[in-house]
């Protein structure tokens, strides 16, 4: 393949591209930033590119005679349906983009490990490519969304938890009762747009779950009750939050109940006793396995938005061993 086939594309460029209805329905925007600089902002209807460094170490020695590594876009586009329209020449423009700045001058001037050039060089080395323009977004993301935030998504800003409120005994100045704890203060908090983590108690807030648009409720827990049998789809994962609990047992079993709720285009809240371990723990499964992520980043993407997690230690090394068992197939 020939790197030099990639044309530069302006942010003015793709703007028209996505503004045209037409050629918006033909156009692919691949971003191949951190997933979590994606979810925090991103081109509209683009998608992440899913990579991690186990596959990288894996690819590595693998070369295409310029320097890139040969990657089967299976590893990089997960997505089945999408992946096969490529191949059908059913997508005229290919856009590939990364963070901006002078690395996103030229395909040439890419480094050869970098995401951005990996994922050209499988696009280009797709037979059926030839039918499709394959794009680098000139300035990358951080100039697109500058100069056209009208055609970017960005992600609702965080609340940050306050302390909860407290009552003093008048007689005793050192005395004091929290009414609230802090994992319940709020609501739910969107993990994804069809994945809602929280508390029992927020599980038994019907006000809060209709207004989320909550269909179905997924129970991480032995003692929470299912408050509202019959207007929500419940399943419950009957697990103790302890060190000696086996919580992998059922990933497979929550992460296919989520992804049912998300395909009828529902919406899921999963919850524990109080949002901190189990429910995490499932959360930051889903994650893994469906984005591609490793650990670590799924982690620090679910913490920004609820602040309380903590899974205990005995599921933290449970989630270490699915991140390896998922990233290395």
């Amino acid at each position: 393949m020939v790197i030099e086939a990639v044309v530069p594309l302006e942010s003015s460029g793709l703007a028209q591209l996505l503004r045209d209805p037409r050629e918006s329905a033909r156009t692919l925007v691949l971003d191949c930033r951190p997933f979590l600089a994606y979810c925090q902002a991103h081109v509209r209807d683009s998608r992440a590119v899913h990579w991690n460094g186990l596959l990288r170490r894996r690819s590595r020695g693998r070369n295409n005679g310029g320097g890139g590594m040969v990657v089967s876009l299976e590893w990089l586009v997960p997505d089945r349906a999408l992946l096969g329209r490529l191949r059908k020449g059913e997508l005229a423009h290919l856009v590939v983009l990364d963070e901006g700045g002078s690395s996103s001058a030229a395909a040439a001037s890419l480094r050869p490990d970098s995401l951005a050039r990996v994922m050209l060089d499988a696009l280009l080395a797709e037979e059926r490519a030839g039918a499709s323009h394959v794009y680098l977004l000139q300035g990358g993301f951080e100039n697109f969304q500058a100069n056209f935030p009208e055609l970017c998504s960005t992600a609702p800003t965080l609340l940050t938890a306050t302390p909860p409120p407290v009552l003093r005994n008048p007689e005793d100045n050192n005395s004091t009762e929290a009414i609230t704890p802090l994992y319940d203060q709020g609501g739910p908090v969107e993990i994804l747009p069809f994945l809602y983590l929280g508390s029992c108690y927020h599980s038994s807030n019907r006000e809060v779950l209709e207004s989320l648009g909550i269909t179905a409720i997924l129970n991480v827990s032995s003692s929470c009750p299912n408050y509202f049998e019959g207007q929500f789809v419940y399943k419950s994962i009957p697990v103790e939050d302890n060190h000696m609990a086996d919580i992998s047992v059922w990933f497979q079993e929550a992460i296919n109940f989520i992804d049912a709720v998300k395909s009828s285009g529902g919406r899921v809240l999963v919850h524990c006793q109080a949002g901190i371990s189990r429910s995490a723990t499932i959360c930051l499964a889903y994650l893994i396995q469906s984005r591609r992520v490793r650990l670590e980043e799924a982690f620090d993407f679910v913490k920004q938005r609820r602040g309380v997690i903590s899974p205990n230690f005995g599921f933290m090394g449970q989630l270490l061993q699915f991140e390896t068992e998922v990233l290395c197939h």
